[in-house]
């Protein structure tokens, strides 16, 4: 491998299983399912290859059904992050000298391991511990996952092949070295693929990760850990160490060898993160890389020349699919009056058909948000509304936690384009809904650009091209992923490069190479061939 000049698989995207009834994968996934549901497990952290336990507990809860629980997690602390640092450390000298190809295979493997036995453990550990349903879980866990590791290897002979020109008797390379330090890794509860992602990335490239999953998603992320164990991937390359964002994340960015920050989560806690990087600066061996895809209030944008049942449907899978908790989701939606007339009950009709529950009934389009502050949180915003002069639930508003942390797909139409939850990121199946004159148009995209923060996702729906042009060139700026006539979610990897700016991050574009070259630091190298000789210049002689 080393003395050839190796040819990376050619990616393509996994193809999304159907479960149909009486289908393979829809038994096996079942199965899956009731042995996961019917038992309970205990997971340590996995430092440096070893099962570290620390006694002090969590539990990996069922959203859609509260009093059940898949299994019991160790938390760490700062002794435990800086255990994992220094596992990381004595790994990153033969991982980094690990020819580049070595490393592809060994995630190319686990993309083929996962399309194949680990795909239904991870779907059921998905489904259970993050409340997604069967589609839901097989787009990300399964899918998403397998893609993003089939496709970043093919983006390292793109990467390494920039090189520079070179003049007659001089050999000029550049060298694509990982960063000094270990890469913490932060990554949230509800894409499974994220989780995955955000740490294999950077050590594809030869770095060595700290990685904290989200206390809600343990249970899928010890699984990924055990998958990469049987790709091959050597102890200590990724540490996985669960607990609190504080207990975990404050060692971590105070340590003088963090060498990046690769997360996804909120906004807030993110902005945190950078301010305490830059508290630290003079305390660094080198100045971290810090990627973040954080918040996003991201819109639909419907023109009078819009079809209704397209608008409807896409809002509705934009909106509510796995609860509206993606950051992509559509959470505002601008409409104009005449389209507004025949779009109001057809669109309230079909929402309030939605079936929502167990995510073991296949039937379900919804699951219950992922915990307890995230019901609060929403019920409290749709109780404001329901007596607020500005707003108006005209569909949906139900919550119920005697189960699981249900919440009814709802929609709240606000008379004022400024109301707060046309605003406020809610991460929630609640999609607020302005209406405006159908002349105002042009002043209205000035609106959506000018009413959020974020800039991660959005869509605009219209057939007049006119109409597209103008709100491609208006919304430049609103969302780093903009869709014409789709949902502002489901990016695809290789396909629709993933991020956004303003308050929703750094836009690196995972699912590119653009997100890889964050986590090499260049090395240029010149070979002269014939030195000179000489030290004098011809403009030193006089005739």
């Amino acid at each position: 491998m080393i003395n050839a000049r190796v040819s990376v698989p050619t990616p393509i995207n996994e193809s999304i299983l159907t479960y149909a009834p009486d289908s393979p994968e829809k038994q096996a996934l079942k199965n899956q399912l009731d042995q996961f549901a019917s038992s309970q497990i205990e997971i340590p952290m996995i430092i440096g290859g070893r099962n570290v336990m620390t006694g002090n507990l969590g539990q990996c809860i069922l959203p859609h059904d509260h009093r059940k629980a898949v299994a019991t997690y160790h938390k760490g602390d700062a002794g435990s992050v800086r255990q994992a640092i220094q596992a990381a450390a004595e790994a990153r000298a033969d991982w980094a000298n690990m020819p580049w190809e070595a490393r592809s295979a060994i995630f190319l493997k686990a993309a083929e391991l996962l399309a194949g036995r680990y795909r239904p453990i991870l779907n059921a550990a998905t489904m259970l511990n993050q409340s997604k349903t069967v589609f839901q879980a097989e787009i990300d866990a399964a899918c998403e996952l397998i893609d993003f590791w089939r496709f970043n290897p093919s983006y390292l002979p793109q990467i390494f092949g920039s090189q520079p020109i070179s003049a007659p008797g001089i050999w000029n390379a550049v060298e694509y070295r990982p960063l000094e330090g270990f890469i913490f890794a932060a990554t949230p509860f509800n894409f499974t693929s994220i989780a995955g992602n955000l740490p294999t990335s950077p050590a594809l490239m030869g770095n060595t990760v700290v990685w904290k999953p989200a206390s809600t998603s343990v249970y899928s992320a010890y699984w990924i850990m055990q998958l990469l164990r049987e790709a091959g991937l050597p102890d200590g390359v990724i540490n996985m160490v669960p607990g609190s964002g504080g207990q975990i994340g404050d060692p971590a960015i105070n340590h003088p060898d963090l060498g990046g920050v690769h997360f996804t989560g909120s906004t807030e806690v993110f902005q945190g993160m950078w301010r305490a990087v830059g508290s630290n600066i003079a305390l660094y061996k080198s100045y971290p890389r810090i990627v973040g895809e954080t918040g996003g209030k991201d819109f639909v944008f419907a023109h009078a020349s819009a079809d209704p049942d397209e608008l409807t449907a896409n809002l509705i899978r934009g909106a509510y699919e796995y609860q509206g908790q993606k950051c992509s989701a559509a959470s505002r939606a601008y409409i104009p009056e005449s389209l507004w007339k025949t779009l109001k009950d057809q669109l309230c009709s079909q929402v309030e058909a939605i079936s929502y529950g167990d995510i073991s009934d296949f039937r379900n389009f919804m699951g219950a948000v992922i915990d307890r502050a995230s019901y609060d949180s929403l019920k409290q915003y749709i109780e404001a509304a329901r007596t607020d002069v500005d707003a108006e639930i005209i569909c949906g508003g139900t919550c119920d936690d005697s189960t699981g942390f249900f919440v009814s797909p709802t929609i709240i139409q606000a008379k004022d384009p400024h109301y707060v939850t046309m605003e406020t990121e809610l991460f929630g199946p609640v999609l607020t809904i302005y209406v405006y004159r159908d002349d105002d148009y042009a002043q209205t995209l000035e609106l959506c650009d000018t009413t959020s923060t974020y800039a991660l996702t959005g869509s605009i729906f219209a057939n007049d091209r006119q109409a597209i042009n103008l709100a491609h060139t208006r919304l430049r700026n609103a969302a780093g992923n903009f869709y014409i006539n789709d949902k502002p979610t489901g990016a695809v990897v290789g396909q629709q490069p993933f991020g956004g700016s303003r308050a929703s991050g750094t836009n690196d574009k995972a699912g590119s190479y653009l997100n890889l070259i964050r986590w090499v630091s260049t090395r240029t190298t010149k070979e002269t061939f014939v030195p000179a000789r000489d030290y004098r210049y011809p403009h030193m002689q006089e005739r």
